[in-house]
This record gives structure tokens, C-alpha cells and sequence, in this order.
């Protein structure tokens, strides 16, 4: 539940202690015998229904006792059973049915044992007997409705989630298909003109001639075009990450970039999405600053953030997280004053932050070099 949840709740349930204390002390008023002691019972058991949230079974014992305190001292009519009434409904709301009843029965003991004239106290009673059942029915009402709502929801979310895996595997499944299509096509065209270059090239230099300049290019062009190729076609096979941030920089530092690591907060396992994106935002942001940023000092922080394990919102115990930090800091050349176009690279760690709800930024430093910062909603998991 957010902070503005809880103060709504708070003050809605200052505001039901108000009403009814307000109610309970005008009719209190119209009574000739009401004494002091009268309204500070009132109001004290109208009071005590303003934390009938964290504390629904000791709302439910002081407002009875404190109730039935009032109805014998003053002999009240039915409008005394009002702060019960509320208490006996949330304590059945939360599922207290028992004690729920019992508090009622209580009171109405109470109420009946002192009423004036015994036909009067039975009319009075039954009166308030068919009110606190309804407080009771009406309390396992809600408490089955809010049930029916929650798994509505969980279904959504497992709806949503099935949805998301499929779509996921649709996706890899176009991946393999489209790598396929550029590995039977063409690597197989640029092969051959990277063979006829070459055979062309060799054949020039066994006469002595001069070799074209022209034809150079295509042999190194077609060569470049064939490495490239190579890479698409493994980022397209590669559904999942292999290794981890921390293998990352390792992989890094034993090709002489000089990173530091820093991990922070709650470590724990992460959603799949999440964990991919991580990684490649990782390995986008090293392999730019070891392309860019020259004999720099990297700085990658991760912060898991801090683990929260209370739903307020509905007294279950979960694993509500918050969001995955990720910084990369250089201290290249990367200069302010002239930001660098947007590449594949910075457009994909953009669209993945974006499609899992998150934020990036990544642009230079007012201190010089280059910093990317990631924060990844971490959502809810049970």
C-alpha cells in the first residue's frame, strides 16, 4: 500500500470515530441522567473504533466493555450500541466472526439486564439483536467480496503474465527465424564476393600488377560486412544472457579496462526481464566506455534496493520490491558540450528500460566522462 493509501485509510478511520462519537454524544445530550461519566464513555468507546484497522479484536474489547459500561450506568436507547455496532463489523470483517458475535452478545447482555420494564428491554433488544447480525453478515460480505477482488486480480496479473510469455517466445521463435534467413542468405552473397575479391587480389599480385584500390576496399568491406554479420546473427541466436553483471566485469578487467564494482542493498533473484535487461545494459555501458572512453576508470554500482515483506493493504505477508539501480560512471574524454548521436547501442538499452516501465539517462558528465543510470521497476512477486 503507498504512503497516500495509508493516510486516506487513517483519516477515513477518523473520520467514522468522529461521526459516530458526534451521534452518540447528541443523543446522549437529549437524556436528562447523562452525567460526565456518560460522555467521556461515549466518547471513548467512539474513539477507539478510529483504530479499528491495526487493531481490530482490542477495538472490539474496548468498545464493548466501554459500551456496556454506558448502557448500565445510563440506560440508554439503541442509538448506544452504535460504537459496538461498528466494531462488531470490522472485527467480522477481518475475519474475527466469533469473537465478532460474542462482543455483541455481550452488550446486548448488558443492555437487556438493565433495560427498564422487561417487555420494553426485550423490544429494544430484539431491535438490536437483528443490528448486530447484520453488522456481522455484513462484515463477512466485505471480507468475501475484498477475497473474490484479490483473485480477480491475481488472475489478471497470471493472464497478463502467460501473455507476456508467449509473447516472449514468439519473439525468440522470429529471431531464429530471421537469423536463419540472414545466415542462408546473405552470408552466403557476401562469401562469395568476399572470395572473388580476394582470388582477384591474389591473382594481381602473382602477375606483378598493381592492385586496384578499388577492389581492396571490396575485399576489406566485404570482410568487415561478414564480422558484423557474425554478431547479429549471435545477438539474434542469444535469447537468454550468458553470465551475470559481475562476470561482465571480470571479462572486462582481463581486457585491460580498469572497472570497480559496487553492489549494494537487499541481493536477491530478480525477475527474468529484469535480469536480462540488467545484463545488457551492463555490457552496453562497458562496451562503449572500452571503445570510447580510452585509458578511463569505469564505476559500475548495482543497488538491489531495500526488501519489504508487509502488505499493509491486506495484512498478508508478500515480497513487495522496490526498483534495480544501475550506474555505469566513466571518466573518459566525453565532453558535455558536444553529446554523442544516439547509437544502436544507447537507442536499445533505451527501449528496454522503456518497455519494462523504467527510466535511463545516459549522456556525459558535467565533471567529464560518461555516466548511464538505469532504474528498473522491480514490481511484486509471492
Amino acid at each position: 500500500m503507498s504512503g497516500r493509501q495509508i493516510d486516506r485509510g487513517r483519516l477515513a478511520d477518523v473520520v467514522l470515530a468522529a461521526v459516530v462519537g458526534a451521534l452518540g454524544t447528541a443523543v446522549a445530550a437529549f437524556d436528562d441522567d447523562t452525567t460526565a461519566l456518560d460522555h467521556v464513555l461515549v466518547a471513548l468507546a467512539s474513539a477507539a473504533l478510529a483504530f479499528h484497522r491495526a487493531a481490530p479484536r482490542a477495538v472490539l474489547a474496548a468498545a464493548t466493555v466501554l459500551g456496556t459500561a454506558y448502557v448500565v450506568h445510563a440506560h440508554p436507547g439503541p442509538l448506544s450500541a452504535l460504537p459496538v455496532l461498528g466494531a462488531v463489523h470490522t472485527a467480522a470483517r477481518v475475519g474475527h466472526r466469533g469473537v465478532a458475535a460474542a462482543g455483541g452478545v455481550v452488550f446486548l447482555a448488558g443492555y437487556v439486564a438493565t433495560g427498564p420494564g422487561t417487555q420494553h428491554a426485550a423490544e429494544r433488544a430484539g431491535l438490536l439483536a437483528g443490528w448486530f447480525l447484520c453488522a456481522v453478515v455484513t462484515g463477512l460480505a466485505d471480507r468475501n467480496w475484498q477475497a473474490y477482488l484479490r483473485q480477480t486480480e491475481q488472475r489478471a496479473l497470471e493472464a497478463e503474465r502467460t501473455r507476456e510469455e508467449a509473447a516472449l517466445r514468439r519473439a525468440g521463435e522470429e529471431r531464429l527465424r530471421i537469423a536463419r534467413e540472414l545466415h542462408d542468405s546473405l552470408t552466403h552473397s557476401i562469401s562469395i564476393v568476399k572470395l572473388q575479391a580476394g582470388v582477384a587480389v591474389h591473382l594481381a599480385r602473382k602477375r606483378g600488377d598493381e592492385v586496384p584500390p578499388a577492389l581492396l576496399a571490396i575485399q576489406e568491406a566485404s570482410g568487415e560486412a561478414m564480422r558484423e554479420l557474425r554478431s547479429a546473427l549471435q545477438v539474434l541466436r542469444a535469447d537468454e544472457p550468458a553470465g551475470t553483471p559481475a562476470l561482465l566485469v571480470e571479462r572486462a578487467r582481463a581486457a585491460g579496462l580498469a572497472v570497480d564494482l559496487t553492489v549494494t542493498g537487499d541481493e536477491r533473484p530478480l525477475p527474468r526481464a529484469v535480469d536480462r535487461a540488467a545484463y545488457r545494459i551492463v555490457q552496453e555501458a562497458l562496451t562503449n566506455a572500452a571503445r570510447h572512453a580510452g585509458p578511463a576508470k569505469v564505476r559500475v554500482r548495482i543497488d538491489y534496493g531495500t526488501r519489504n515483506t508487509t502488505d499493509h493493504a491486506t495484512d498478508r505477508t508478500g515480497d513487495r520490491m522496490g526498483e534495480l539501480t544501475i550506474g555505469v560512471d566513466d571518466d573518459g574524454a566525453a565532453d558535455p558540450a558536444r553529446p554523442p548521436v544516439p547509437g544502436t547501442g544507447l537507442t536499445g538499452m533505451h527501449e528496454r528500460v522503456s518497455a519494462l516501465g523504467g527510466t535511463l539517462r545516459a549522456a556525459p558528465r558535467a565533471e567529464g566522462g560518461f555516466s548511464v543510470r538505469a532504474r528498473l521497476p522491480l514490481g511484486e512477486t509471492v
